[in-house]
């Protein structure tokens, strides 16, 4: 964590120069193992007075990969962080959540939401808790950006019906994204990471705007449904937002 947030320029140099003897005492050496090479090198360039946010990087992941404990960059997320949800530009777009099992892609999905308009996003019962220590790690502080609600399907669908709301899936089978026509306002359902959008909601979205697919060329039939999320978002931010 030293060299980490000397990384960030939080230690002078001083400092530094009299923790990095450290690793090459004997303990140190000897958890460091087949990484002591490394980190040798790494500590003689800094200790030749060559101080860069690199290198203190590269040396705080190789001493937390020695003792198995690497980390994510959120493990390094201030606690103590807002984020300034004035800043954002927000357009009549909605995401809906359909039984997302996997608490670090709901956190990915709420950042990649924040970048790119989402108003409100919508958690169909079933979907992982917002308040999941992983989900709180991935979304890095836009659950407080990013208007959200957790809903029944029976109460969805109602909603849906008495907005008369707009409503497509990103699932296969649909239209590339390319030549998608995207609404200016409406609602984008993302199904579950195993089994995709529920056959009740899917059918709502084939009724009003379809179907949108992401074309693949790869030896898997599909991408992480956070991932695959932003490459639709950026879309649909991207065809509304001129």
């Amino acid at each position: 964590m030293i060299f980490h947030q000397a990384a960030l320029g939080q230690y002078s140099e001083t400092y530094l120069s009299l923790v990095l003897p450290l690793l090459h005492e004997e303990k140190a050496l000897s958890v460091l193992g087949p990484l002591a090479k490394s980190a040798d090198t790494l500590s003689a360039y800094m200790l030749s007075g060559h101080f860069e946010p690199t290198y203190e990087e590269d040396l705080c992941q190789l001493l937390l990969r020695s003792v198995g404990a690497e980390p994510s960059d959120w493990d390094f997320m201030d606690e103590d962080g807002t984020l300034d949800g004035s800043a954002r530009t927000v357009l009549p777009h909605t995401l809906v959540l359909d039984r997302l099992r996997s608490p670090f892609n709901v956190g990915s999905v709420f950042r990649t939401a924040d970048s790119f308009g989402i108003q409100k996003i919508i958690l169909i019962e079933g979907t992982a808790s917002i308040t999941h220590p992983r989900c709180l790690r991935t979304a890095k502080g836009t659950l407080d950006t990013v208007e959200h609600i957790s809903m029944s399907e029976d109460d969805f669908c109602s909603f849906v019906e008495a907005q008369a709301l707009p409503l497509f899936a990103l699932e296969l089978g649909g239209h590339e994204l390319g030549s998608f026509s995207f609404p200016l306002e409406g609602a984008a359902v993302l199904g579950s990471e195993e089994f995709g959008v529920s056959p009740r909601l899917l059918s709502l979205c084939d009724q009003s705007l379809g179907r949108v697919s992401i074309a693949l060329a790869g030896s898997k039939g599909s991408i992480n449904v956070s991932v695959a999320a932003g490459i639709m978002l950026q879309h649909w931010f991207a065809s509304t937002s001129r």
